[in-house]
C-alpha cells in the first residue's frame, strides 16, 4: 500500500528543505557532463573504479574488477586491504562447469579469467557485472536494502549453448566482524574468536564473535543462498578457509574448485573463518535461473534468523531492488544533488580509497617532505582518515567549495569517512570575504555539525601554514584539488604522465617442459614423507611435492640482535629491522594457508621467455629441496638444464639480508638467463598505512634503490635499501608496473617484458625490483647476490651498501 507513495515524485515547486540566504546566493547547480550511469568495459583501469552502496548503517564498496568490502556501523564484515594493483579482496562468487571442470567468477576477481565480453555498470543504488564464459552468460546485481542491514547479490545465469549444462555456484567471503584496524593489526588472532554455525534446512551460515566480557554485545552475521527456477542439487557449506582455499593455494584458484563433490561442512571454532555455500543447478539450452546470495548483520541471533526466514521469499528479495532506487533518490534530494553529481563523487572516491598519482601532489614535493603524522595534530587533524585537500583562492570559485562539501556529505552517508581540508589562499586577509563565504556555505548545509571534527571539514588560512607543513599536507592528501585547475570533472579526468613503455619479450625458442625428477631422500633421519634431518643432523631437509605440501609454513628465523627475516620452506619471507612489528621492511601476512609474501626471486630464460622461482615448485614441475640450517636456508632446484642454489642468510653484525643465487648451466647449449629480485616496501607496521608515503630513489654513487617513509614517526629518518652486485642492472620502484593491474606474483607482468623501466619516485605503489642478465656456457657457474637492508639515514645506508 505504501510502495506507490514511496515512489511518488516530490513536486518541484515545493522546496525539500529551507535554505539559508547564504546558500541561495551560491547554490548554483553545476553543469556536469557526467552520465547518471557509469559503464566500464574492462577491469584493468589504471586505478580501481569504485561504487558506494549504503543504507546509512550497512555499507558496501565494490570495484569494477569485483573486489571490495562490506561494513556494518564500525565493524568490518568482510576482510579488505587497500591494494590498487591487485585488488583481490572482497566477497566473491565462483561458477564451475561440472562436465569440463573449468571455473570462473561472476566478476574478473578473483579468478582473473579473461572473457570476450565484460561490463561493470554503476548506477544509483546498484552495481552490476555482465560476462559470458563457455556459452554461460551471467548478470550480477548488488544492492543494499534500505530496510534491513543486508546486501543482496543476485546472479542470473543463462545457458546460451545448445546442450544441457550443470553448473556449480559457490559463494565466498572472509568473515571479520571486528573493527577493521584490529583485524589489520593481527588478523590471525582476531580469527580465533569467530564462531560459525550451519543451518542446512535454510541453506544459511551464521557467524558471531565470542564476547570478551559478560556485558559485551557481539553482532551476528549470516549468509544464505537461494536458487529460483532451476533444477537444484544438494547444498553444501564450508566455514574453514584452510579447507576451502587449500594449503599453498589462493582465492584465484582455491582447492574447492578442483575437488569434485560437496564442501566439507565444517563449522564451529574454525581457526580461519569464511562463509561459503555451494549449490548445483541444471540448465537446458536457452534456459536461465536466478540465484540470490544474501549477507547481512543483526544485533542478536533471533534477529538474524528472522532475516534468513524473510529472504527465503523471492518477492521480498525483489522488493529490495525496488526500494533501493527510491532510497537513493531520497538521499540525493536530501543533498540537493543530481545523479550525475553522485557519479562524479563516486569517481573521486576511487582516488580516496585507492591512493594513486592522478590527483596527488607533485612528486617533487612529496620527495621533499620530512615531517611525520604528528605534524598534523597542531591543526586538529589526526591523519588516521583519508585527507582531501581543496585549495581555493577566489570568491568566484565558491561553486567548487559547494561541490566538495556536497561530496563530503555524500561520502559520509555512504560510509566513507574523510577529512576535508579547505585552504583559503585569498591574500586579502582584512576583508575575510572568502572565509565568511566558505563558513557560511558549510553552516547552511547538512555538514554544519561536522566542522573541526574527525571525519569532518577543516577550514584553514593557507598563510598561517608553514612551508614544512604545506609539504606535509600535500604529501599526505590522497586528493588535491585547486580552483586554478579547472572544474571538478576536469580535474578528476586528469591522468598522470604516461609510463615508460618497455617492449615485450619475444621468444626465439620454444620452451618444452621436462619430466620432474624423483628425489632420493631415503638417507634422511626421522623422515616423515615431507622432510627429515640430514645424516649429520645439522640441517632439516624439506622436499614437498605439488600433491603433498607441508601442513603449515615450515620456517627458519634468521636474525641478529637488530635485524632479521623469517623464511618458509617455499621461499616466502618477511624482513624487519629494529622492531619486528613497528618497522617491517616487507609485509607480514601471517597467513598459514596461502603463505603469501612480499619478497621473490625469479630466473628467466631469455630465449624462450619461460621463467620460474628458485624457491617454490608450481604444480607439475620440478621439485625444490629446502635445507634449513643454523643461520641459513638453502633452496636447490633443477629446471630446463639450469641448476639453481639460493642461500639466504643475515649478516652477524649488520642490518643486511643476503640472497646468494648460484646458477649452473648443466645443459649442452650456451644459455642466456636473467635473475630478478623483488621486494614490496612497508617501512612501518602495515603496508596499507605506509604505502602511499613511501618514496624511492636510485643512489647516484652505488646504484642501490633507496626507500623512505617519513610518515612513520618512530623511524622518520630511516632508509631501506635493495641492491645487487652486478652494475649492469635495470630497476623499478613501481609495483603496478612489475605485477600488472589485477595481476599476481605468480605471473608478474614485468617478466613478459625485455627489461625494467627504471621508474622510481613518489606517488607509486612502492616496491624495489632489480634485474640482471647472465650468459652461461655449458658447465659454467655464476653467482648473483641480492642485498636487502635498512639504516638510520641515507649516509649510513650508503656506507652499508659500499661495505
Amino acid at each position: 500500500a505504501t510502495l506507490l507513495l514511496l515512489q511518488e515524485r516530490i513536486p518541484r515547486a515545493t522546496p525539500f528543505y529551507s535554505t539559508a540566504t547564504i546558500a541561495s546566493e551560491t547554490d548554483v547547480t553545476s553543469v556536469s557532463t557526467e552520465s547518471p550511469v557509469r559503464m566500464l568495459t574492462t577491469p584493468h583501469t589504471p586505478v580501481p573504479e569504485v561504487h558506494l552502496l549504503s543504507n546509512g548503517r550497512y555499507h558496501v564498496m565494490v570495484t569494477n574488477a569485483g573486489g571490495g568490502s562490506s561494513r556494518w556501523k564500525d565493524f568490518a564484515v568482510t576482510r579488505w586491504r587497500e591494494d590498487p594493483t591487485c585488488d583481490d579482496w572482497g566477497t566473491f562468487c565462483y561458477l564451475r562447469d561440472i562436465a569440463s571442470g573449468e571455473f570462473w567468477s561472476t566478476a574478473h576477481q578473483p579468478t582473473l579469467r579473461r572473457t570476450d565480453h565484460y561490463e561493470s555498470i554503476f548506477s544509483q543504488g546498484r552495481a552490476e557485472f555482465r560476462r559470458q564464459d563457455l556459452d554461460i552468460e551471467t548478470h550480477t546485481e548488488i544492492v543494499v536494502s534500505p530496510e534491513d542491514d543486508i546486501e543482496v547479490r543476485r546472479v542470473r545465469i543463462a545457458n546460451r549453448g545448445r546442450a544441457r549444462r550443470t553448473i556449480e555456484i559457490t559463494s565466498y567471503a572472509e568473515v571479520v566482524l571486528a573493527p577493521a584496524a584490529a583485524d589489520a593489526l593481527h588478523s590471525a588472532f582476531s580469527n580465533l574468536f569467530v564462531q560459525t554455525e550451519i543451518i542446512e534446512r535454510r541453506a544459511a551460515i551464521l557467524c558471531t564473535r565470542r564476547p570478551r566480557s559478560r556485558d559485551e554485545n557481539t553482532p551476528w552475521l549470516f549468509q544464505l543462498m537461494t536458487a529460483h527456477g532451476a533444477v537444484g542439487g544438494g547444498v553444501s557449506f564450508e566455514t574453514d578457509r584452510a579447507r576451502f582455499i587449500g594449503r599453498g593455494h589462493t582465492v584465484a584458484a582455491p582447492r574447492a574448485m578442483f575437488d569434485r563433490g560437496l564442501l566439507s561442512g565444517s563449522s564451529g571454532s574454525v581457526l580461519d573463518p569464511v562463509a561459503a555455500i555451494r549449490q548445483r543447478i541444471t540448465l537446458d539450452a536457452a534456459e536461465s535461473t536466478t540465484v540470490d546470495i544474501v549477507m547481512g548483520v543483526g544485533d542478536t541471533r533471533d534477529a538474524v534468523l528472522g532475516l534468513i526466514e524473510k529472504y527465503q521469499d523471492r518477492r521480498l528479495a525483489d522488493r529490495v531492488f525496488d526500494l533501493t532506487w527510491t532510497h537513493s533518490q531520497v538521499v540525493l534530494r536530501q543533498l540537493n544533488a543530481t545523479e550525475a553529481d553522485a557519479q562524479l563523487y563516486g569517481r573521486l572516491a576511487s582516488s580516496v580509497l585507492y591512493a594513486n598519482a592522478s590527483l596527488r601532489g607533485n612528486p617533487s614535493a612529496l620527495m621533499r617532505n620530512r615531517r611525520s603524522q604528528s605534524g598534523l595534530w597542531g591543526y586538529a587533524i589526526s591523519g588516521d582518515l583519508p585527507i582531501v585537500l581543496l585549495q581555493i583562492s577566489k570568491a568566484a570559485s565558491i561553486a567548487l567549495v559547494r561541490q566538495l562539501v556536497q561530496a563530503h556529505a555524500y561520502w559520509r552517508l555512504k560510509g566513507l569517512a574523510v577529512d576535508l581540508v579547505i585552504w583559503n589562499e585569498d591574500h586579502d586577509v582584512y576583508r575575510q570575504q572568502l572565509q565568511d563565504q566558505i563558513l557560511g556555505l558549510i553552516a547552511a548545509g547538512v555538514e554544519a555539525h561536522f566542522v573541526d571534527r574527525p571525519g569532518g571539514i577543516f577550514v584553514r588560512h593557507a598563510e598561517q601554514i608553514s612551508n614544512e607543513d604545506r609539504l606535509l599536507f600535500e604529501s599526505v592528501a590522497r586528493v588535491i584539488l585547486s580552483d586554478e585547475r579547472g572544474t571538478l570533472s576536469e580535474q578528476i579526468a586528469r591522468r598522470p604522465q604516461p609510463h615508460v613503455r618497455v617492449p615485450r619479450l619475444t621468444p626465439t625458442r620454444v620452451y618444452r617442459a621436462e619430466m620432474p625428477v624423483d628425489l632420493d631422500l631415503d638417507d634422511l633421519i626421522l623422515f616423515n614423507r615431507t622432510g627429515g634431518f640430514s645424516p649429520d643432523g645439522r640441517e632439516y631437509v624439506i622436499a614437498p611435492t605439488s600433491e603433498k605440501t607441508t601442513p603449515a609454513p615450515w620456517v627458519n628465523v634468521l636474525a641478529n640482535p637488530n635485524f632479521g627475516t623469517v623464511v618458509s620452506e617455499s621461499g616466502h619471507a618477511y624482513t624487519w629491522s629494529e622492531n619486528a612489528h613497528l618497522y617491517r621492511l616487507t609485509p607480514w601476512a601471517n597467513d598459514p594457508v596461502s603463505d603469501i609474501s612480499g619478497e621473490a626471486i625469479y630466473i628467466r630464460d631469455e630465449e624462450t621467455g619461460h621463467f620460474w622461482s628458485p624457491t617454490s615448485s608450481e604444480e607439475g614441475t620440478e621439485p625444490t629441496v629446502t635445507r634449513h640450517g643454523f643461520g641459513y636456508s638453502v633452496f636447490e632446484r633443477m629446471v630446463d638444464g639450469i641448476h639453481s642454489e639460493l642461500t639466504v642468510f643475515v649478516a652477524l653484525d649488520a642490518p643486511i639480508k643476503f640472497s646468494l643465487l648460484r646458477l649452473n648451466n648443466r645443459s649442452d647449449q650456451p644459455r642466456r638467463l636473467s635473475a630478478t629480485g623483488y621486494v614490496e616496501w612497508v617501512l612501518g607496521d602495515l603496508r596499507a598505512k605506509s604505502a602511499m608515503h613511501v618514496t624511492t630513489e636510485i643512489d647516484a654513487k652505488s646504484g642501490a634503490l633507496l626507500a623512505r617513509n617519513p610518515f612513520n614517526s618512530e623511524f622518520t629518518e630511516w632508509v631501506g635499501f635493495f641492491d645487487v652486485d652486478d652494475p649492469a642492472r635495470t630497476v623499478t620502484g613501481d609495483r603496478t608496473e612489475f605485477i600488472g593491474r589485477n595481476g599476481s606474483l605468480r605471473n608478474p607482468a614485468a617478466l613478459h617484458r625485455t627489461r625494467l623501466s627504471g621508474r622510481v619516485g613518489a606517488a607509486l605503489d612502492p616496491c624495489a625490483a632489480m634485474q640482471v642478465t647472465i650468459d652461461l656456457v655449458p658447465e659454467q657457474e655464476r653467482e648473483i647476490i641480492f642485498r636487502l637492508g635498512a639504516a638510520s639515514g641515507a649516509g649510513a645506508a650508503n656506507a652499508l651498501v659500499q661495505r
